[in-house]
């Protein structure tokens, strides 16, 4: 029964992550000569160059980006996914609509913005979920890279090579002071999102401690196509077992941790790799 409370609350936040930052994005971002980043970004980038429907400008960029990743990413993160991305279109949609204006200065106004929106994302990050193609695009480059060297890299460099195109864009096609709105909007909400996140796009190092590593073991290469480093350990109540080291990124340690929860009479830490030597 707390497991499934705890599933009903991790949609919950998803939802509400949602519409908190489809409310900042309508109401308060594009209002102010800013707009978000990544693909709902070019959605926006597109909705104000062709005068169409920004909800729907973001069903039509985001949804490649939806099928791709249940294709080359699995099945499993679909149904956060797919949540967050209705809740947050159909907040677009209806925010649209309501008159909301702050009576303050443009800068005021588009950092509140990015505050509000920073937050929702990382309710939504945080309990696995994503409304954005940019963060799964990242993620299909690094599996790509990873299943054909072995070798494991963050995303932060995708997404901030991603987002440096969607202002340069922005600059070109709308206006210089709406990028640098724009780039405010992003410092801001990405702060907050590594702070709430610990750093969402960074590696992850999952640290197990169990008796029984060899089920944990075939369920992380079947269900993540990862390896492990197993070192012999012991504890001074327990005895003898084995510690198990995998590095895995932001949007895998949520299966990583259900993959932890199914094996009972485990021990693990989570923690951030700033870089991996090699």
């Amino acid at each position: 029964m707390n497991k499934k409370i705890q599933i009903i609350i991790s949609y919950m936040a998803i939802v509400l992550g949602a519409i908190l930052a489809s409310f900042s994005v309508a109401c308060i971002l594009l209002s102010n000569d800013a707009i978000d980043y990544g693909t709902a970004g070019i959605a926006i980038i597109i909705s104000k160059l062709t005068g169409y429907n920004l909800s729907l400008c973001v069903l039509l960029v985001f949804l490649p980006f939806l099928i791709a990743g249940i294709f080359f990413l699995g099945k499993k993160f679909f149904v956060r996914v797919f949540i967050g991305f209705v809740v947050y279109t159909i907040g677009l949609a209806y925010f649209e609509k309501i008159p909301f204006e702050l009576n303050t200065e443009h800068f005021l106004a588009v950092a509140f913005g990015g505050a509000i929106l920073g937050i929702g994302l990382s309710l939504i990050l945080r309990n696995g979920g994503c409304i954005d193609g940019s963060e799964i695009f990242a993620n299909i480059i690094v599996n790509k890279i990873f299943n054909k060297t072995g070798k494991d890299y963050s995303i932060s460099y995708i997404l901030i090579g991603f987002n440096v195109i969607v202002y340069i864009a922005v600059f070109i096609l709308i206006n210089r002071d709406s990028a640098m709105l724009s780039f405010l909007v992003y410092v801001i909400a990405t702060a907050i999102i590594d702070h709430f996140t610990d750093h969402f796009d960074a590696i992850k190092q999952v640290t197990i401690i169990t008796k029984d590593p060899d089920a944990i073991i075939r369920q992380i290469k079947e269900e993540l196509n990862k390896t492990c480093t197993i070192l012999k350990s012991s504890g001074v109540i327990a005895g003898e077992n084995k510690t198990l080291i995998c590095y895995v990124n932001y949007f895998e340690l949520q299966r990583m941790k259900t993959i932890i929860s199914q094996n009972k009479g485990t021990f693990s830490t989570v923690s951030t790799i700033e870089e991996i030597l090699r």
